[in-house]
């Protein structure tokens, strides 16, 4: 339904905000960092910095996120900074922002059927230690995506048909 692409510098800011506002180790970010490139291996950009010049954005730091996306020919990024993203800066390179609760109602609404089987695979491999599904919810919630944790709630039978059988 969509390819994920990120940079070594988003990389590098989830990070660090992961580690500031969560207390997580960096070793334990280093690693889920290395899973993510593993699971998406063609995900991470590169080559990108020298269109980053040409965009203007309310905070010049984010011209990187802009630069990537350009390269890859993207259409969406997603992201809960919105207003760093103003659609008037992003409207004439085709592109729009949108936040992560968003652009999830919009691949359900894109196919049902691809949500569910994508939801159901991301439950499913929770296995050690098992995760109940009102805990699967709720980290959606916790995540900042109150209306996708709505949507999985309403499609718990259809997410958990095994486990109810």
């Amino acid at each position: 339904m969509y390819r994920a692409r990120w940079s070594e510098q988003v990389h590098q800011e989830w990070m660090a905000a992961a580690a500031k506002k969560r207390g997580i180790e960096p070793e334990k970010l280093q690693t889920l960092r290395q899973l993510m490139d593993r699971a998406v291996p063609d995900a991470l950009v590169s080559g990108y910095e020298q269109l980053e010049e040409g965009i203007k954005l309310p905070d010049p730091k984010d011209r990187h996120v802009i630069a990537a996306a350009t390269l890859t020919r993207a259409d969406v990024i997603v992201t809960f900074n919105l207003k760093d993203f103003p659609l008037e800066s992003l409207k004439s390179l085709r592109l729009e922002a949108r936040h992560p609760d968003e652009f999830l109602q919009d691949l359900f609404g894109i196919s049902h059927d691809l949500f569910v089987e994508a939801v159901k695979k991301d439950y499913e491999h929770y296995i050690q230690p098992k995760l109940s599904f009102v805990d699967y919810v709720e980290g959606f919630r916790n995540a900042g995506v109150p209306k996708s944790a709505d949507l999985l709630e309403k499609l718990r039978v259809v997410i958990t048909a095994e486990e109810a059988a």
